[in-house]
């Protein structure tokens, strides 16, 4: 085939070396994922299409999205979705990108729940909807509430619930933590992916995610477990007698984090649950 013809393996390739340019962490993944984008395709069937020939107008759309993602845009934002627990949801700039790590809440949220007949559960600063959502598909007779104070994000979260076929089991409340009556409870779980990041560590965060993704849902404060003590204060008010507190920290916030629960009265700390990486990642306090 003639050098002149721009092939899908020869579009994935050239575009996987010039990503690597640019210091993307995984340049064939955002290739084979924004080439998928444009063709309308699933990644995998660009496997069995690596010698198929790709028109100039898709080959155009597929250049403005390597571009950006070159210049740091996170290809979530660019194809406007991202998996979660192996499901689709869509993403906006107005939430953060669910990532594999809060998949963990999602797990031990059902690990505790699994035998419930009818657990009531609250996902505090919902984002995207990636946790209540997953949740609602994996707890069918769960009763949910979902909390933002981003009007925009909670938009989003509706969406995400429509597609899934769960909007009818998830009731979405705009508010500041659980500062809104229809938050009171009781909750045989409350779990939450608050802001975390410490302030004097957002300088040095990736540059997809320091420039992209909205910082009023990475920065907590000095110290990273500011938005933690809050929720702690308030979940001790709400949980029933034996409900569970879960919230995801970061490693460099987790001392921080660990004391403000152990300060909280009426909550006892369980121990902090690591990541698939090894790293501590959620907080856990349980209602006496």
């Amino acid at each position: 085939m003639s050098d002149d013809v721009w092939t899908v393996g020869r579009l994935l390739t050239w575009t996987t070396d010039w990503l690597g340019t640019k210091g993307a962490e995984a340049p064939r993944l955002d290739a084979e994922v924004l080439l998928a984008h444009v063709r309308g395709c699933p990644r995998i069937a660009l496997y069995t299409a690596f010698d198929t020939p790709v028109a100039d107008a898709e080959r155009g759309r597929f250049r403005e999205l390597v571009k950006r993602r070159g210049e740091g845009e996170p290809v979530a934002y660019l194809v406007g979705s991202r998996e979660f627990f192996s499901l689709p949801f869509i993403v906006t700039k107005d939430v953060l990108i669910p990532r594999p790590e809060t998949e963990g809440l999602v797990v031990r949220t059902i690990d505790l729940l699994k035998d419930a007949a009818a657990p009531r559960i609250i996902d505090v600063g919902t984002g995207s909807g990636a946790i209540a959502v997953t949740l609602a598909k994996q707890l069918p007779r769960a009763m949910i509430v979902a909390t933002d104070i981003s009007p925009a994000a909670l938009a989003v979260a509706k969406a995400n619930a429509e597609r899934h076929g769960v909007a009818d089991r998830i009731e979405f409340v705009e508010c500041d933590l659980l500062a809104d009556p229809r938050t009171a409870g009781p909750w045989d779980v409350i779990v939450s992916n608050p802001p975390y990041v410490r302030e004097d560590e957002y300088p040095a965060l990736p540059r997809d995610v320091r420039e992209h993704e909205p910082k009023s849902a990475l920065v907590a404060g000095p110290t990273g477990a500011e938005i933690v003590a809050r929720l702690a204060a308030e979940a001790a008010e709400r949980l029933a007698p034996g409900g569970w507190l879960l919230v995801e920290i970061g490693p460099s916030t987790v001392a921080a984090a660990e004391a403000a629960i152990a300060a909280q009265p009426g909550l006892t700390a369980g121990p902090t649950l690591k990541d698939m990486a090894g790293l501590p990642r959620i907080v856990q306090a349980r209602r006496v």
